[in-house]
């Protein structure tokens, strides 16, 4: 099992507009970034992709590449679940949180959960999404961005090949089970 943790931020500005999980939320400001800003997609990639050991998500989608500019988080969230794919891991869980004082986001969270869960083709109780406020402290607290935190459980196809196989040789040796 291999465990990552990510993170992301973006500043409040007017004339953007506030995608969070792949939803777009009817807001006064939105996220300002090269890409939609979607902070939430944004620290779940960096946490598969430090779980799997893949760099982050500056590494693998610059903001200097032009291709980048405006793209949807979800299609850059399709590409690193290829990677994960490509290099032997599956998703296990992830559990997220996004951190704003406004807007309130419960409405969108279900929507959110199931954009991710279907992106990385898991199933919904693989995907856990909240939010919460700071009380009106800090940058986030006073309206200026808003930020997101991550974590992630990964397994390799590779641990569990080996723990198949010797769950096969233990079964063919004790005579006990039929498995």
């Amino acid at each position: 099992m291999r465990v990552g943790i990510g993170y992301d931020v973006h500043k409040l500005v007017e004339n953007r507009a506030l995608i969070l999980g792949g939803v777009e939320i009817p807001w006064e400001k939105g996220l300002l970034g090269h890409s939609d800003a979607d902070v939430l997609l944004h620290a779940i990639m960096d946490a598969l992709l430090g779980a799997a050991a893949l760099g982050d998500i500056g590494k693998h989608f610059p903001d200097t590449d032009p291709k980048y500019k405006g793209i949807s988080s979800i299609k850059l969230l399709e590409h690193v679940g290829a990677l994960l794919e490509e290099n032997g891991y599956a998703v296990e869980n992830i559990d997220a949180v996004v951190i704003a004082q406004r807007p309130k986001l419960l409405p969108y969270i279900p929507q959110m959960a199931e954009n991710i869960a279907k992106t990385l083709g898991l199933e919904k109780n693989q995907v856990n999404v909240k939010a919460t406020t700071e009380e009106g402290l800090g940058f986030t607290g006073s309206g200026e961005g808003i930020s997101s935190q991550a974590v992630c459980m990964l397994s390799s196809i590779r641990e569990w090949s080996v723990m198949a196989a010797s769950s096969e040789e233990g079964c063919k040796s004790c005579g006990g089970c039929r498995g």
